[in-house]
């Protein structure tokens, strides 16, 4: 049999949507992405993981760690390229999932922003995979994986990996909004949202990434906590909901004062506070739809616009829970700790 083996997703161009221009987001440069797979690879193999398998990619990650690697400065996992084409689009996300899946990895370290860990996300669900993942910021929007140094995520990967963790400890059920819309005269339109699926009056999805409040109609969400950035942070400002609480949030937005029952100012991008006129708000209960409103519009999905829909088309919102997996880090390395897994014990004399 094959050693146990963890994959890693790194998108090269997470970060470089419309809001690096509008909001003066960061962007993290492919070097430093490098520099963060390293870091991952070094610490998975310090604690015994001997194969991994990466997406290639055409953006510079794969030349550059290639390029490393001739060097042979660092004792590293014996690494594997997905036989896949890249072709520099969210495609590439999807069939590097199916590909990991495929291998029977023990899990999906993701480099990216709540995009990013959204399509990982969403080709698991489709494929009914319980396969879990672990999520590094190097997104514009990062509401859903947490800031954390990458040697950290990369050792409590690798000890789940190796099997020194259980499941039952190692790993947290999450939430997702399912969006649905029926025209009546053929088959639903499905797709998720991990944080947030937003509804905008907007007809088009335009240049995708979200960042005007005027058009707001209605938000959904799986969580939304008050230190959140992005379009969550309407909801973690009004009524928080953390990732384990149950059940999500839906709030109604006006669009004029007159409709309007507070102002709310939300930092709905990295230094972009704008007001956002909050109607009303409510609590979701897991497994009961809600009727969206507005009669035409699209529908932003973590922070971009993907769905379109038309008068006469119906739009609900579901949310979903312990729809699947992530690595608790924090939890990993609580255990690893509590049992000494990281410890050599020499013998008592």
């Amino acid at each position: 049999m094959s050693p146990p083996a963890l994959g890693i997703i790194a998108n090269p161009v997470s970060a470089r949507d419309i809001r690096r221009v509008v909001a003066h987001a960061g962007n993290l440069q492919i070097s430093e992405r490098v520099n963060i797979v390293i870091r991952v690879l070094q610490a998975a193999r310090a604690v015994g993981v001997e194969r991994v398998l990466l997406m290639p990619d055409r953006a510079g990650i794969h030349a550059l760690l290639d390029r490393h690697l001739k060097r042979g400065d660092t004792e590293l996992p014996e690494l594997e390229w997905l036989d896949m084409e890249p072709t520099s689009t969210v495609e590439d996300t999807f069939a590097a999932t199916r590909l990991l899946q495929r291998a029977g990895v023990a899990a999906i370290i993701v480099l990216g922003g709540d995009g990013t860990h959204r399509a990982v996300v969403r080709e698991l669900a489709a494929g009914g995979a319980a396969l879990p993942i672990a999520g590094l910021s190097t997104g514009t929007n990062n509401a859903f994986p947490e800031m954390r140094e990458p040697t950290i995520t990369g050792l409590a990967a690798g000890l789940y990996a190796m099997g020194r963790l259980d499941a039952g400890e190692a790993l947290q059920p999450n939430k997702l909004i399912e969006v649905s819309i029926l025209d009546g005269r053929r088959a639903a339109r499905r797709d998720i949202a991990i944080v947030d699926a937003v509804v905008t009056q907007d007809r088009t999805v335009g240049a995708r990434a979200l960042w005007k409040t005027q058009s707001l109609a209605a938000a959904y969400f799986a969580f939304a906590e008050p230190e959140a950035i992005g379009l969550s942070s309407i909801g973690g400002l009004l009524q928080p909901v953390g990732r384990r609480d149950p059940g999500g949030l839906s709030v109604q937005l006006a669009t004029d004062a007159r409709h309007a029952l507070l102002h709310l100012n939300a930092p709905i991008a990295p230094g972009l506070v704008r007001p956002v006129a909050v109607a009303s708000w409510q609590r979701m209960v897991a497994g009961e739809p809600l009727a969206v409103s507005a009669e035409a519009g699209s529908v932003a999905l973590d922070g971009e616009r993907e769905l379109t829909f038309d008068p006469g088309e119906r739009v609900t919102m579901t949310l979903r829970e312990d729809a699947f997996h992530t690595l608790d880090v924090k939890r990993c390395m609580a255990a690893a700790a509590r049992d000494g897994l990281l410890a050599t014990r020499f013998p008592t004399p």
